[in-house]
């Protein structure tokens, strides 16, 4: 799934000598926690309540109200959001936008077309929501897990199985991280199926079953 199909591109944007109590008020009053920052117009940076929070002094500061407000209104944006930028384009891959958060520790990414500009920017919300939409969780009750061998043909063996006992398959993903050499982990759902006990049995007589559970999301 590309970038371009969840990320926000309704665009609140700060500029680099706006002041953190500027910034800190437009994230409470539209409800965000990341805010791209431009300079002259370009983007320059992404700001985080995080990044303001650690920027703004302590509850503990020996500064009484009208120098903390002073203070706060001294310090600018462009001072206090990260140095190094990280973005992704539009037509990258969410998982893409996943592995560069995970990797650097970050939680949101803008979106910045080949040319440079600004298009949108997509959150570890907006990440979380996409895997759970993939997952096919809200289309099928049965989670299933195999330890299947990398060979052609070994997760078919299992789907249409799956279909004889009348299961609909909501989602298939597949994992090699965690499974032995030669082997890769299957992840399937489905619905609709007459007799779960039974395809239990017949499954497990064929095949490594990691777990086989009935859930749904209230």
């Amino acid at each position: 799934m590309p970038v371009k199909d969840l990320m926000s591109k309704k665009l609140i944007t700060v500029n680099v000598d706006d002041t953190i109590m500027k910034a800190s008020k437009m994230m409470k009053d539209n409800g965000i926690q990341h805010l791209p920052v431009l300079k002259k117009g370009a983007l320059a940076g992404i700001v985080s309540d995080r990044d303001l929070k650690e920027a703004s002094p302590s509850k503990a500061t020996a500064l009484d109200i009208h120098e903390l407000y002073y203070l706060l209104d001294t310090i600018t944006v462009g001072t206090v959001m990260p140095k190094r930028l990280f973005t992704i384009a539009p037509m990258d891959t969410v998982e893409k936008a996943a592995a560069v958060m995970l990797k650097n520790n970050i939680s949101a990414l803008p979106v910045v077309s080949p040319e440079g500009a600004l298009e949108g920017i997509i959150t570890k919300g907006d990440i979380f929501r996409a895997f759970v939409s993939i997952s096919g969780i809200y289309q099928g009750e049965w989670a299933m897990g195999f330890e299947l061998a990398d060979e052609p043909g070994s997760i078919k063996e299992v789907t249409d199985i799956i279909r004889t006992h009348g299961g609909r398959i909501a989602s298939i993903l597949t994992g090699y991280e965690w499974a032995p050499q030669g082997f890769r982990h299957v992840y399937i759902r489905a619905r609709d199926l007459k007799d779960a006990q039974a395809l239990q049995q017949e499954l497990g007589g064929k095949v490594k079953i990691l777990y086989f559970i009935h859930e749904q999301v209230d």
